[in-house]
């Protein structure tokens, strides 16, 4: 069939039914009912209307490997301005940058806590409260079929129900607090 604008232009011919034919039949294998074929249609459709991904060109000077992967951990920047808009006012400074820290360098990070921290469990619940935010946040603009995929498999249950449920709600507050704690 000719198309222009939209319009179907032309007459149907034998070939352009043949054509379709197996057009329609490729998709038939993927989408073998009108129902299956409308989801897909309207997860497409839906997935158009997302924010773009952060996307980064990034190119290694040599000699500048450390430098290099400073800029690849913190995201050029995107990971302190997502901390600092999550939390604004809500955390000092110090604590906003101690967040990013752990983020960009989660071992030597926690190597260093696990050091001075006093109150260990106190730390781990509250700083797993903030990562919580952060990844609910930073996995909005994608659909939970591709953030599922790129988790872990052995913790993509609990990661799932940390990122999905509110704590706002009353009847999940003490659900996730126990998911947590017990982390």
């Amino acid at each position: 069939m000719l198309y222009e604008n939209n319009n179907i232009m032309g007459t149907i011919t034998p070939e352009s039914i043949v054509s379709d034919l197996r057009y329609l039949s490729l998709l038939s294998r993927s989408f073998p009912t009108i129902a299956d074929a409308s989801t897909e249609i309207i997860n497409l459709e839906a997935i158009l209307n997302l924010p773009k991904g952060t996307e980064h060109f990034l190119t290694d000077i040599h000699g500048e490997y450390e430098a290099f992967q400073h800029v690849l951990k913190n995201g050029s920047g995107a990971v302190k301005r997502k901390v600092n808009e999550i939390f604004g006012h809500t955390l000092r400074e110090s604590e906003k940058k101690e967040l990013c820290t752990l983020i960009y360098y989660p071992e030597e990070k926690l190597q260093l806590i696990k050091e001075y921290e006093t109150d260990l469990d106190d730390w781990y619940l509250i700083t797993l409260n903030q990562l919580v935010k952060v990844c609910q946040n930073v996995s909005s603009k994608y659909t939970r079929s591709k953030v599922r995929k790129s988790l872990p498999a052995e913790f993509s249950y609990i990661i799932q129900e940390l990122l999905h449920e509110s704590t706002i709600e009353p009847n999940k507050h003490a659900y996730i607090n126990v998911i947590i704690s017990t982390i």
